[in-house]
């Protein structure tokens, strides 16, 4: 058994290294062509393990330039784009390597199990899909567009980290902080003097105290949620919702760049072109799926907008939304969401929901004391029925050098190699949560217990495969519309009382989360939920028509404006370019993909119930789940083993339970 490997990465030597692996790579390729006789062992297998191997290498930069980004690592990774998406292109696109798949796919029928003939159909897919059929003047063309996609992306993603990095609004008067959470204040404070001692007078300049509000995730939630200055609250609003308006031409160009690619390769657009690797099969299903769920909730969103409006001293803007919704949320359920913060300390969440995934599949975690890239980040290992399974590594708190959001970053995979031996997974789960000090703890929102959840989904969907190929373990080979199933499954239970009382412990005084409160968060659970199922609906529809056919320049706009009128019951204003910070999918992978949040969902609010309704931790469809679902990965489609697990296809209306809409 193959140990795990330890995190590294020589920025300095980074693009030499790359370049002689993937030589080494094609070297080797061309040798495994030459053979007579090819099989799965003596040609797919070693091809598989070469994959993974130089994905082993690549990650450590591709974490270290989202969670520690610098001019260094930002050179280092924009250097390697390139030459990873040219090295990638000719792989996908090798003619040679096409019909040697489809010959063992065919020679080896009989003898082949289930997981290496899903192997050779994703492959056969994937080299369709890339244009290995295609003449050589086309595969050139291909290869050109995926190289300057990769850069677009790229620096998407970077012109949004240094908006977001550049901006910050200093307050200096008490009023326009009143009814901020002291712990939002104390994060806010500017320490005009680092050698001042720890208190008041560390922040006070000509008598005042300066507070900083950024557009952070942490910081700019912090002001529209609690913020009593509306002219404040729209300055904030209008910087975060026009940052990086440079982002306008790469959408330009990256969607002509997909619309000429999804040409090339047979297809009429890139929806089309997305679909082909995904549950859903064609464009009206998915577009008439997301319209029933948004003509389901609109009637449900109009009473919940006319409640909203009717607290506000004013016609309701944009910028006014997180605001009037806390006062509407205290005064629907007595629910205010800083008395839960110091029941949601983040090392006893995360501690609480190790307790929880234990009691639900049989899995426990142990520290690992290993150095890491950052002090605040730490690692577990993960062990199922006593056995060592996995690495999973925590890097929770936001900073600058971090880009923001969410997410699970697979490393290794569960995989066994030409001499049988296994090799353990690992993940990255990167979250931005409020950043803890010597005097603060790191105190959490129960929307961020959701997030990790939800994160922990992602990873555990990963890391506890028991599949021996590495192409399809873990979340490898996985629909894309179906990625999200396993995340929303588990996030689900976040609200459960019996699974919040093995974590929301308070702090300070040890209390657990009274059974008062607990009542009130539950009840809370799908406050406003139409109105935020609309708000995803709008980014589903608006990402998916964008890519039926070629928009550009204004028309991007003009579509979103379109999509609104029914969308958005409070109009945007003008300066809303939305898109432009949507990175989602014109930096990450969603692109004709960003309704598979829904579309999993369904999955997982059916698979969710039928837990719960057995009790939760004594479920058999959990642990059938577990055996089914997460040990089988990406080896059979996720339609096959749905329907294995529940014995049926998956019912569409308890989404609309899960969501308390009629």
């Amino acid at each position: 058994m193959s140990k795990f490997l330890p995190f590294k990465c020589n920025l300095e030597t980074f693009i030499d290294e790359l370049k002689s692996k993937t030589q080494t790579n094609l070297t080797q390729v061309t040798k495994l062509l030459t053979q007579e006789n090819k099989t799965f062992v003596n040609f797919v297998k070693p091809l598989e393990l070469q994959e993974e191997k130089l994905e082993h290498f690549f990650t450590p930069l591709s974490h270290l330039n989202a969670i520690n980004n610098s001019e260094q690592t930002q050179k280092v990774y924009t250097q390697a784009l390139p030459i990873i998406t040219e090295y990638s292109t000719k792989l996908s696109q090798n003619l040679d390597i096409y019909n040697a798949f489809k010959t063992i796919q065919q020679k080896e029928a009989e003898t082949l199990n289930y997981e290496q003939k899903r192997v050779i159909k994703l492959n056969i897919q994937n080299f369709e899909l890339s244009g290995a059929h295609l003449d050589a003047k086309t595969k050139a063309r291909l290869q050109e567009i995926n190289i300057r996609k990769s850069e677009l992306a790229n620096q998407f993603s970077q012109n949004l980290l240094d908006a977001t990095n550049a901006y910050e609004y200093i307050i200096t008067d008490e009023k326009d902080v009143e009814g901020l959470p002291e712990s939002e204040k104390e994060s806010a404070k500017v320490k005009v003097n680092s050698e001042a001692r720890e208190g008041t007078l560390g922040y006070e300049e000509d008598g005042k105290v300066k507070y900083k509000f950024t557009l952070q995730m942490p910081s700019y939630i912090a002001y529209m949620t609690y913020g009593p200055n509306r002219a404040i609250r729209e300055e904030l609003y209008r910087a975060y919702v026009s940052r990086a308006p440079e982002n306008a031409t790469i959408i330009d160009e990256l969607l002509a760049l997909r619309q000429e690619m999804s040409e090339l390769l047979g297809f009429q657009n890139y929806a089309e072109y997305s679909l082909a690797s995904k549950m859903a099969k064609s464009t009206d299903s998915v577009l008439n799926f997301l319209n029933s769920l948004l003509d389901n909730s609109l009637t449900q969103a109009n009473k919940e907008l006319t409640q909203l409006q009717n607290i506000a001293p004013q016609e309701l803007k944009s910028h006014d939304a997180a605001y009037y919704s806390e006062i509407l949320k205290k005064e629907q359920y007595a629910i205010d969401e800083e008395e839960y913060r110091p029941y949601f300390e983040q090392r006893n969440v995360v501690n609480g929901m190790f307790d929880f995934l234990e009691k639900l599949f049989g899995i426990s975690f142990k520290a690992v004391n290993e150095k890491l890239w950052h002090e605040k980040a730490y690692a577990y290992d993960v062990y199922e029925k006593e056995n060592l399974k996995a690495r999973v590594y925590f890097d929770l708190e936001a900073r600058e050098s971090k880009r923001g959001g969410a997410w699970m970053h697979n490393w290794q995979s569960h995989a066994t190699n030409e001499k049988a031996d296994v090799q353990l997974a690992s993940a990255f789960i990167v979250c931005n949560f409020p950043p803890s000090s010597t005097s603060q703890p790191s105190l959490l929102r129960h929307d961020d217990v959701v997030t990790l959840f939800h994160e922990t989904g992602h990873t555990i969907h990963h890391i506890l495969s028991e599949v021996k190929e590495n192409e399809v373990s873990g979340v490898n080979g996985v629909e894309w519309d179906a990625v999200e199933y396993p995340s929303q499954f588990l996030e689900n239970f976040a609200y459960e009382p019996k699974v919040l009382k093995l974590f929301a412990q308070h702090h300070k005084t040890g209390e657990i989360l009274p059974d008062a409160m607990i009542k009130k968060l539950v009840k809370s659970k799908n406050f406003l939920s139409a109105m935020g199922m609309l708000r995803q609906l709008e980014f589903s529809l608006f990402d998916f028509k964008l890519h039926t056919k070629a928009y550009k320049a204004e028309e991007v706009q003009e579509l979103l404006n379109t999509l609104r009128k029914k969308t958005a019951l409070i109009k945007p204003p003008k300066y809303n370019k939305f898109q432009n910070g949507f990175a989602h999918i014109f930096a990450g992978g969603y692109a004709a993909g960003y309704y598979s949040y829904k579309w999993a969902e369904v999955l997982s609010a059916d698979t969710f119930y039928a837990v719960a309704d057995e009790g939760i931790f004594n479920s058999k469809t959990a642990q059938k789940y577990l055996e089914i679902i997460l040990h089988n990965g990406g080896a059979k489609s996720m339609q096959e083993l749905y329907i294995e697990l529940m014995g049926r296809e998956a019912d569409t209306k308890q989404l609309l339970r899960l969501n308390g809409i009629k």
